[in-house]
């Protein structure tokens, strides 16, 4: 007759019972750092994957407001000295020029007059994902326009900038991540494996393409990139470059763990049954290793993201019309905008955000994918 299972019995038996993503879930879901970086990460890619809908304005020239050069961001509020709403609302902007402040613009608010905030309002025509055709947007104004996070000098939305450079970004980053995950896995699982004069060859070119250093070498490439490229072809060039610089520290590891394994028992029974060395290191040597694998690439991404950010950032990656955060970032740079629109800094709260939030989730990862961490600590 079986004995009722306990509380403590039943979770020792899911733990053993448990499959290794289970584990580190686990683990994972422990780490309140770790929890808060991945719900601001999640929030962070669907707002640049659903811009197009979540920003009231095209982010292009298209969608400028011309008769609101750099102005001051819009806040929609409830409440006023006339009373509460129970639709946000934002008071209309008057601008002239004044000689007390050497002819720049001078905002007048009117306070005696409300502007009403609309909910799913036709604007600007967009297409969702790349291919679905739309033109609703999450909000918009009855009459007017309205800028969260002001406007810049050619009078385009900071606010729908920022979510559109927020997924440019991410794309870059995807794209580089993806190349050089595959370049390590091939090279890495190759060199590991087979050892011996191979090993030494590719580890010498490995070297070499650490020693290299990134920006003298882009601004060599930048010199010989053709001016009439489109910003699509820039966009890929860039981040193909990334990715064919960023796959040696993965391809050592993959090497290291490849170089312990492959003379493990289970390696030599499948090549005693004939197994060729690409399908041994594709069905047996990778997939124990792919908990590691899946921790470094999320490490990977802020390090794309800053490479994407800092080439843009001093001219040699993505330009106008292309949103990117390095695009974007460019214009912080400048001595009126650090003195008089402080607004252009809102953007670089989101990058500062976005690489954090990759470098805790990959910090708890790491840790989580690590049996022995919690011992060690």
């Amino acid at each position: 007759m079986d004995r009722p299972q306990t509380p403590s019995n039943k979770a020792k038996e899911a733990y053993f019972t448990a499959s290794q993503g289970q584990l580190i879930w686990a683990r994972f879901k422990k780490q309140k750092a770790a929890m808060v970086a991945a719900m601001v990460l999640i929030t962070l890619i669907l707002s640049g994957l659903f811009a197009p809908f979540l920003s009231p304005y095209d982010p292009t020239v298209a969608g400028r407001n011309k008769d609101y050069l750099n102005g001051a961001p819009q806040i929609p509020q409830f409440c006023d000295k006339n009373g509460c709403s129970l639709v946000p609302f934002v008071h209309p902007v008057t601008r002239e020029r004044s000689i007390e402040t050497n002819f720049r613009w001078v905002e007048k608010v009117n306070e005696d007059a409300r502007v009403h905030m609309r909910f799913f309002v036709k604007g600007d025509d967009y297409h969702l994902f790349g291919f679905i055709p739309g033109n609703i947007h999450l909000f918009g104004m009855e009459e007017g326009k309205i800028h969260l996070f002001g406007t810049d000098s050619a009078g385009k939305d900071i606010f729908s900038r920022t979510l559109h450079a927020v997924w440019t970004s991410l794309q870059v980053g995807t794209i580089g991540v993806l190349i050089s995950f595959v370049l390590a896995l091939v090279i890495g699982g190759v060199s590991g494996y087979y050892g011996g004069w191979l090993d030494s060859v590719v580890q010498m070119i490995t070297d070499a393409i650490r020693t290299v250093p990134a920006i003298p070498l882009f601004m060599a490439i930048a010199a010989f990139v053709p001016s009439e490229w489109s910003a699509e072809t820039r966009f890929f060039f860039i981040s193909m470059i990334l990715g064919l610089i960023g796959w040696p520290t993965l391809a050592r590891r993959v090497r290291t763990h490849l170089l312990t394994e492959r003379n493990q028992e289970y390696v030599l029974a499948a090549q005693l049954c004939g197994a060729s060395g690409a399908h041994i290191i594709r069905r047996h040597l990778l997939p124990s290793f792919t908990s590691y694998i899946i921790v470094d690439l999320v490490i990977s991404f802020p390090y794309m993201v800053l490479s994407e950010t800092a080439l843009s950032f001093i001219g040699l990656g993505l330009k106008d019309p292309v949103n990117s955060l390095g695009v974007m970032l460019q214009n912080v740079t400048k001595a009126d905008v650090l003195l008089n629109y402080h607004w252009y800094f809102i953007p670089v709260l989101f990058f500062i955000t976005l690489v954090l939030a990759f470098v805790f989730v990959g910090d708890g990862l790491r840790d989580a994918a690590d049996p022995y961490a919690e011992t060690r600590k």
